[in-house]
């Protein structure tokens, strides 16, 4: 039975593609009389069996040779496109986070979405967007984990767009899907030179072919940079950052799937592809310093928000830039465990946000206060999921952090640098948002708050245990440092960063009222921040100016150009058909005259042009 299911673990993608394609009667208005919820139940069945049969695997592989499985698509002359298949613990073990989040966020859309009219379109295009994670997370092709990519860019689109009654959905939709059709476009080129290059896409010999691969320097730097534009579009790194903000004007659990796995499907592509980018030092350095940016700034422009989810989004943005610094540093061991300790406590996070947002009905922060005694479970969930994204012993990320920083403790101090200062402002904001929400006097639509359904407050009470019990998960997986190795000196720099963070936030004067600070500086500090460094104006200044200065140049060489020239030839032949229109007289002997006319002024042309060609020296 083991066997069974161990060989076929590559069937968990096709559970919830199967229950996404069960739901389409119900979301194409075919089924109504009996409302949504037989498709809502489909897709929860699927994904429970997703999630079963790949916890069965699971907890049986820990003993077990990784295999690969092979499926020929199609073979022509030398083209041979074939998917490759990887069952290990890594991938797996993603499987099972996979669907073991996308089934607690569809619990939780139930309680969220319970009277949405298109309740049965939403759970579709979560099948889809599930069955796309989980096939990414098992594939061992770069072809067939770029068509994942794809049809998660595809999905994104759909699930951001999903109120398009409403003009900044349809804005945040249209601009998330151009600005990952950039990376994406970039890692097509990658894929097909390396497809010529290599001869196969598969990722065992992609790894063959690095370790003998002698290519010039131009070459494996315009590579290298193609492969890692992919992943910084998804997991929204400077300059393609913008879109993660503007996604947030989805629902609220999409929102918990796609900044706890969405955005970690682009890093952990970038984490396969790692052995490849070791050809480019210049690659490398662009990680570091693109990661080193987004980390940073995203960080600080997240202080700056009041709206919840984006103050959110932007730490996830932040996370992200810090996997693609452990990836440039090529600890590729560490950014898989950040991942993992990030995902389970960001999801937590926007779960609680959700739960405020619904109850409130309300996404800024200065209209909130005062939601610990009334809403008990959301609250613990905040607290719980802050301190799992923080290096707060003895949870997850603090053991994450650990890892990396112990290492590089003597070879790049400058690393300690940027994982305190990431860490002490997320710890700031964290502390600076449960302020504003739960603590405090209660606001205006805070007073009468409930604590929210079963439907929503299971998921959170799930989670919550999860993350509390993590710690123990990564022993029991022989994930964390013995005792005698840890250096004690690294562990009170990182928790004094988050005691510090906690501190300045707990303490610094916060009034609701002050949306903008009176203070001129402190103002220009705020606004800056706030609008993200005015990077939005900046690309509208440059880059958008530029497009559209071409686009109007092409408009009027269409026009005048181009269609002009076609429209004088038109003209002309209809002027001369008309002209010759009036020149009919039905006498033979004046188209005889006109004939000879005609043949007097070629042949005249004819012998003026033998009399040059007489004269010239040959």
């Amino acid at each position: 039975m083991n066997q069974f299911l161990f060989l076929t673990s590559w069937w968990v993608p096709f559970y919830s593609l199967i229950g996404a394609f069960l739901t389409l009667p119900w979301g194409m208005g075919i089924i109504q009389r009996t409302g949504p919820r037989p498709a809502v139940y489909f897709n929860l069945l699927t994904t429970l069996l997703a999630f079963a049969h790949s916890s069965l695997v699971f907890r049986n592989i820990w003993d077990r040779e990784p295999e690969k499985l092979l499926i020929s698509w199609f073979k022509a002359a030398d083209l041979d496109l074939s998917f490759s298949l990887e069952l290990s613990p890594v991938s797996i073990g993603a499987t099972v986070l996979i669907t073991g989040l996308s089934l607690l966020a569809q619990v939780y859309a139930l309680g969220y979405m319970e009277k949405d009219w298109s309740l049965a379109r939403f759970f579709a295009l979560f099948g889809l967007f599930e069955a796309a994670l989980s096939g990414l997370a098992i594939s061992d092709s770069l072809f067939l984990s770029y068509t994942f990519l794809e049809v998660l860019t595809l999905s994104t689109y759909l699930l951001v767009g999903f109120w398009y009654a409403q003009p900044l959905v349809v804005t945040a939709a249209r601009d998330a899907f151009l600005t990952k059709r950039v990376g994406d476009l970039l890692l097509l080129m990658g894929v097909v030179t390396l497809s010529s290059m290599a001869g196969s896409l598969n990722f065992s010999d992609l790894y063959e072919w690095a370790q003998t691969a002698n290519l010039s320097p131009v070459t494996s730097t315009l590579l290298g940079l193609a492969l890692i534009a992919g992943p910084a579009g998804k997991c929204a790194q400077f300059p393609l950052h913008l879109w993660l903000d503007e996604a947030m004007e989805g629902p609220n659990p999409a929102s918990v799937l796609r900044n706890s796995l969405v955005v970690a499907g682009g890093a952990y592509l970038l984490y396969k592809l790692q052995p490849i980018l070791v050809l480019s030092p210049v690659a490398l350095n662009a990680l570091v310093v693109m990661g080193t940016v987004t980390a940073i700034g995203a960080t600080l422009v997240s202080i700056a928000q009041i709206d919840i989810k984006r103050s959110l989004s932007h730490s996830t943005s932040a996370y992200m830039g810090l996997i693609f610094l452990a990836v440039g540093l090529q600890q590729g061991g560490v950014a898989l465990m950040l991942l993992l300790t990030h995902a389970i406590a960001k999801a937590l996070l926007f779960m609680s946000s959700g739960s405020v947002i619904f109850t409130t009905h309300s996404q800024d922060l200065t209209e909130m206060g005062g939601l610990w005694s009334r809403m008990p479970a959301t609250t613990t969930a905040f607290v719980v999921g802050s301190a799992g994204m923080v290096t707060l012993l003895p949870l997850g990320s603090f053991w994450a952090m650990l890892a990396w920083a112990d290492g590089f403790v003597n070879i790049s101090p400058w690393v300690i640098g940027v994982l305190i200062l990431v860490n002490g402002l997320t710890a700031l904001n964290l502390t600076r948002v449960f302020r504003l929400v739960f603590w405090g006097k209660p606001q205006q639509k805070t007073r009468r708050t409930p604590e929210v359904g079963w439907q929503m407050a299971l998921p959170m009470v799930s989670l919550t245990v999860l993350t509390l019990l993590l710690p123990l998960m990564l022993q029991q997986w022989y994930l964390l440092p013995d005792w005698e190795s840890i250096n004690w000196y690294v562990v009170s720099v990182l928790f004094s960063s988050t005691v510090l963070g906690v501190g300045i936030g707990a303490t610094v004067y916060l009034h609701k009222a002050w949306s903008r600070s009176r203070i001129l500086a402190w103002r220009f500090v705020q606004d800056l921040l706030g609008y993200d460094f005015y990077i939005d104006r900046v690309y509208r200044v440059t880059v958008v100016s530029i497009v559209a200065l071409l686009s109007k140049i092409s408009a009027w060489s269409d026009r005048y150009l181009v269609d002009g020239l076609v429209n004088l030839v038109g003209f002309a032949t209809i002027f001369s058909g008309q002209s010759l229109k009036y020149s009919i007289s039905g006498q033979s002997q004046g188209y005889i005259l006109t004939i000879l006319a005609v043949v007097s002024v070629l042949g005249f042309f004819i012998s003026w042009s033998l009399g040059l060609l007489d004269k010239l020296p040959f």
